[in-house]
Order: C-alpha cells, then sequence, then structure tokens
C-alpha cells in the first residue's frame, strides 16, 4: 500500500493502525514510502528516522513556545516512527542502528508522556532478580479514582510504545487504568539485556499482577489481561495459572507457535503426524525447509532475524524445539476468567483462534473482524479502533469499566 518493498510495507504499513490515537497520518506514511522508493533496508531506516528527528524538532520548538500540548503530540509521535524504523534490521547481531533507534524511542516517549495533563513516568517491576520496564497509564478525567485495570502485553517484536498507541490510549479514553510493559524476550529486555522470550507467561504476569495490585488508583478485583499478535497466545497462556485475572483478550487467539508453522512443513512433504512435532522432523526435511526460508526474505526475516533472536537459538531445528513449548495444550481448560478471542478473516495467525474458542470451559465470546469492515488483517491494524471499540464494549460487560 505504501512501500514498492512488500518486507517493508508490512512494517511500514503497521503505523497506520495508530492513526486514532496520535500515533501516524496516512499522509506521513505515504511521504516515508516516496522517500524510501527503490531503496534497501537501509533507506528504509533512513526515511523514518529523518521523519521522526523532524517531528522532535518541531516538538522542541514547540516546547520553548510554551505549547506543550503540541509538543507532547509531536513526541509522542516520532517515538512511533522511531520503532517503525529498525524491523528490517532485526537479527542476533544487533545492528547499531537498531539500539540507536529504540533507545531514541524511549527517550521521546518518555518526554511526551512527562508533558501529560498528569505525569506518567517510567516505572520497574521486580521480576527474578531483575526488573522489567513498564508505564502506568491512568483513565482519561478519572485519574485519581479507583479503576479496573487493563495490563497489556505484547508479542514477538512490539514494544511499549507501540502497544500505548494500539490498545492502551483507547483503554484509558474508556475509563480504564492501562499498565504497559515488555517482558522476556520483548523491547528493553531483548533489545538492551538479551533476556529471550519464555513459554511461561504466567510467572510474568504474576509479579506484573503482584505489582499492579499495589498500585493506589487499582482496583484489585478488575484487572483484565489483554494481549496482541503472539500476546494472543500468551494472554490466555497467563490466564490459565494466574487467577487473579478477572478477564482476559486474546487478539487474535493463537493456540501455540509452532501451530502456524505445521502446515508449512506439510506443504513441503512432511506428513501431517510428522509435523504435529516439529522438533522431531526428519533433518532432510528441516535441512530442505530452511533452504527455503532462506530463499523467501518474509520469511528469512520471520524465522532467521526474529524467531532465532527473540528465542535465542541460531538453527532452525532449535527454534521449533522452542517454539513446541509455546503451546496451550492441557492449560486452556485452566483458564477460568471471562476470556474474549478474536478472528480475522484474513489473518494466517488466526487460524487457531476457532480451536482455542471451543477449547475453553470458562464465560467466553468469539469476535470475527471482516476485510469488508476493513479489519480483515492482523490486529486489524487497518482498523484498530473498531477491534478497541469491540473490545472494549465486552469488557465493560464483563467487569464495568466504561
Amino acid at each position: 500500500m505504501f512501500f514498492k518493498n512488500e518486507l517493508h510495507d508490512q512494517f511500514g504499513s503497521w503505523p497506520v493502525g495508530y492513526m486514532a490515537y496520535g500515533g501516524a497520518d496516512v499522509g506521513e506514511v505515504l511521504a516515508i514510502g516516496r522517500a524510501v522508493g527503490d531503496g534497501d533496508d537501509g533507506a528504509y531506516h533512513e526515511a523514518w528516522i529523518s521523519a521522526a528527528e523532524r517531528l522532535v524538532m518541531e516538538g522542541e520548538a514547540a516546547l520553548v513556545s510554551g505549547r506543550r500540548t503540541s509538543a507532547r503530540e509531536l513526541f509522542l509521535r516520532a517515538s512511533a516512527f522511531y520503532s517503525a524504523s529498525y524491523h528490517p534490521l532485526y537479527g542476533e547481531l544487533l545492528d547499531p542502528r537498531l539500539v540507536a533507534a529504540f533507545r531514541r524511542q524511549i527517550d521521546v516517549f518518555n518526554r511526551g508522556l512527562a508533558l501529560s495533563r498528569r505525569l506518567v513516568e517510567p516505572l520497574r517491576i521486580p521480576f527474578e532478580g531483575m526488573t522489567l520496564p513498564a508505564y502506568f497509564i491512568p483513565a482519561v478525567g478519572r485519574e485519581d479514582d479507583v479503576r479496573p485495570l487493563v495490563i497489556q502485553t505484547n508479542g514477538y517484536d512490539a514494544t511499549v510504545t507501540e502497544m500505548y498507541f494500539a490498545s492502551a490510549v483507547a483503554a484509558s479514553r474508556r475509563g480504564y487504568h492501562c499498565l504497559i510493559f515488555d517482558g522476556p524476550g520483548q523491547g528493553e529486555m531483548l533489545i538492551e539485556h538479551g533476556v529471550r522470550l519464555r513459554p511461561d507467561w504466567e510467572t510474568v504476569v504474576r509479579a506484573v499482577v503482584d505489582f499492579a495490585v499495589l498500585l493506589p488508583r487499582v482496583d484489585p478485583a478488575r484487572i483484565a489481561l489483554s494481549g496482541w499478535s503472539l500476546g494472543g497466545h500468551l494472554a490466555p497462556r497467563a490466564a490459565s495459572g494466574e487467577h487473579r485475572l478477572a478477564a482476559c483478550i486474546a487478539d487474535p487467539g493463537l493456540w501455540g507457535i509452532a501451530a502456524a508453522f505445521r502446515g508449512f512443513a506439510v506443504k513441503l512433504g512432511a506428513t501431517p503426524q510428522a509435523a504435529a512435532n516439529l522438533a522431531e522432523l526428519d533433518q532432510e526435511l528441516v535441512d530442505k525447509m530452511s533452504k527455503f526460508i532462506e530463499a523467501d526474505p518474509r520469511l528469512r526475516w520471520t524465522f532467521t532475524q526474529r524467531g532465532y533472536w527473540v528465542h535465542g537459538v541460531d538453527n532452525l531445528r532449535d527454534y521449533f524445539r522452542s517454539a513446541e513449548q509455546f503451546s496451550l495444550d492441557g492449560r486452556a481448560e485452566l483458564i477460568r476468567c471471562p476470556t474474549l478471542v478474536t478472528m480475522a478473516e484474513n489473518d494466517a495467525l488466526a487460524s487457531t483462534a476457532q480451536a482455542l474458542f471451543d477449547a475453553l470451559c470458562c464465560p467466553k465470546e468469539l469476535i470475527r473482524f471482516t476485510a469488508m469492515e476493513g479489519a480483515g488483517e492482523h490486529c486489524e491494524m487497518m482498523n484498530r479502533s473498531l477491534l478497541n471499540r469491540r473490545a472494549f464494549d465486552w469488557l465493560d460487560g464483563v467487569i464495568g469499566g466504561g
């Protein structure tokens, strides 16, 4: 839609989903796409960085002139641009441009939040001898009230900044306090500390809930957990073991990581029985899959650049071995709280949403999103406001937050 390179378009169109929440406007993304033209990953990165720096300069000028609202909006928008700049640069051998852009992203994000009507400051959640970065976003107009809380959890490659625009702003406008954080394998924890993704997300969320219930403006009986992208697996996985949650949202519902790749293995020659455990595939087939992956830029990014890095592995078999641990087998039926599962029409990663919904034994609802609504893609990003409206309508009915 916006970039000539298919992979660039995948990354570069994502900020359009933030348009309703101050993250980007269509014209800005179009302009960046034109600036990239036929350029490579470096040109893509530089175009976003250039646009981000322009916004920061405008924000600083606004601040000097006493226009705090404009400065806030510009700094926050710049953070979304920085975060969009480095996705093609993912990989185990950290590209210094990625690290620099991430640090700049968090810096201007903090500057923007610090200009909010009620100061929003970075927080640290204690976790296994380290701390997780977090932000408490208060409900608009109800900042000092005890309110229900939505904890937002990320997936494979988003950060606190993207989660802020994707749903935290919408939650805050709806009257919910919101807590966003980077867990193991995400954002700061991966980029700055090399902490990898882990399957026992209930352990992670337990620490987050321990932290949340001590916050003075949070109703501990009305804490919901919402996950997007891979978070659509991590959130229900957490809810299967953390029973203080009053509600759970999985957008989309994901049974696990490996489930998305079983069909790929079958297409390349595996039997359905063999594909049931990707870690045990015949080495000849694994080599064939590796060759196929390396020849396709999208797959190479998904597996080799992102997957290997996030899981801390250096080959496809070990990636599959790790991916097989991310599963709701034997756990979906343990979820007690009301759970919302979403399913977008053209989202291949939502292929297990119905199976997850069917396995749930708790109060549940499945909401489908269609291409006709402009919401048929992954995480409904071309109409993210529709997802938020329906999800928070559901949550209002479950824990009464609006």
